[in-house]
């Protein structure tokens, strides 16, 4: 079955957006500091590594917000893979490309699974990832942590419900210390837990 699996990027105090994201800002103030590491995806190393796992995934569950803010990628993610948006009312428009909306959390992670088959499916959006943890769907989190911190904008887990949800630890990949400070980054791979 394929692993639904978010994959975020934040600053040190748990920030995805620097303050003030909208769609003329998607990432806020300071917010696209926290994607210099991508400056390496095509060198050999970690970062290099963690992309070219992200260009395998084989479906994409995207919040709504998250779809919007990033220009709804143009109808195409990455090699024409289904993307699913969560999302609470489906809009007028009808979706581009691969894209459909989903308002079920169950249904949207059962039909990206089914979509993706035997790869893994790629999560993004605060919003989606806690939607999908709530439900128990959400398997593993791929955080790529960026040595700053942002002191403000929008948090990746600051409306999860009261509760414990408890993770193992199953990779670290840290970029060296001889690359640019800006690109540095540490790749935190997380399984959550089942009771």
């Amino acid at each position: 079955m394929a692993i639904i699996r978010l994959y975020m990027t934040m600053s040190l105090d748990g920030y995805v957006t620097g303050p003030q994201d909208s769609l003329d800002a998607p990432m806020g103030i300071g917010g696209f500091r926290l994607f210099n590491w991508l400056d390496r995806r095509n060198a050999p190393g970690p970062s290099g590594q963690v992309y070219t796992e992200v260009q395998a995934t084989r479906a994409v569950i995207s919040g709504r917000r998250t779809y919007e803010h990033a220009g709804r990628w143009q109808g195409d993610h990455h090699d024409g893979v289904p993307v699913f948006v969560l999302t609470h009312d489906v809009p007028d428009d009808p979706p581009p490309g691969s894209v459909r909306y989903v308002t079920d959390v169950q249904e949207c992670a059962a039909q990206a699974r089914a979509a993706a088959g035997d790869g893994d499916v790629m999560v993004h959006g605060a919003g989606a990832a806690q939607a999908l943890l709530r439900a128990g769907q959400l398997d593993e989190l791929e955080l790529h942590v960026v040595p700053v911190l942002l002191g403000q904008g929008r948090r990746l887990f600051d409306n999860l419900q009261a509760g414990h949800v408890e993770l193992d630890l199953v990779r670290r990949l840290t970029t060296p210390d001889v690359e640019e400070l800006t690109q540095r980054v540490t790749h935190l791979r997380y399984r959550v837990r089942r009771p």
